[in-house]
């Protein structure tokens, strides 16, 4: 029969080990978990707002611009450019159009025909899956975070494999995304950091429908950056 104090020891050995393995899950967060977390955070929005930072890097240029974003389900956006200048592109969910205020002209394009790299955050309230539109989902110690206690995932977006070399998402400890990096197959990188994000507020739908000033014209085309 234990003595008092090896009983002691032992309850002190497993406290010790709970200990551990409680730390260690917490130093390696499971991937499917956060994910699925993440999924749930904007899959249950109807609306969200958030001050952005987009920044490219490519082709011999840098560029770094901020404004507004507002996402309302289903598919709904409008980017809302203010420094270093102004500019829109915004999209009901059918058409998406680009303008920038002063010109003589506002393009517009189906959605189904976009090729832009901020049309699928469109989709993000309602249509989240993480883990099935990034390929190879995993964490990626190596890339340092913005804020301490985010963690960083890394994947390649199967509606963008040819185009697109990996996707990088920091993700805060309440599941939201701060951060979204993508870098495509020519080397050019396009970052959008998000904050000050505020959840279903009333957005109305003509929010996200272009109404062209006096005197500038809509056409068909390629869309701006």
């Amino acid at each position: 029969m234990p003595t008092s104090k090896a009983s002691s020891l032992l309850i002190a050995a497993c406290v010790l080990l709970l200990a551990t393995a409680v730390l260690a899950a917490a130093a390696n967060p499971d991937v499917h978990d956060i994910a699925q977390k993440v999924d749930a955070r904007y899959n249950h929005l109807h609306t969200l707002r958030a001050d952005f930072t987009e920044i490219y890097a490519g082709a011999g240029m840098n560029r770094t611009e901020s404004g507004t974003l507002w996402l309302k389900k289903p598919g709904k956006m409008r980017w809302e450019y203010r420094s270093p200048k102004e500019k829109l592109f915004l999209s009901d969910g059918k058409d998406a159009w680009f303008y920038i205020p002063g010109d003589r002209q506002a393009k517009r394009m189906p959605v189904k025909k976009l090729d832009d790299l901020r049309s699928p955050l469109g989709f993000l309230l309602g249509k989240t899956r993480l883990e099935r539109e990034l390929q190879g989902l995993s964490l990626a110690p190596d890339i340092a975070v913005l804020v301490s206690g985010d963690v960083v995932m890394r994947g390649v977006p199967k509606s963008m494999a040819d185009r697109v070399s990996q996707v990088l998402l920091e993700i805060t400890p309440d599941y939201r995304i701060a951060r979204l990096l993508i870098e495509e197959l020519d080397g050019s990188s396009t970052e959008f950091r998000f904050g000050s994000q505020q959840e279903d507020l009333a957005l109305a739908d003509s929010q996200f429908h272009f109404s062209a000033p006096a005197g500038v014209e809509v056409v068909s085309g390629e869309l701006g950056q």
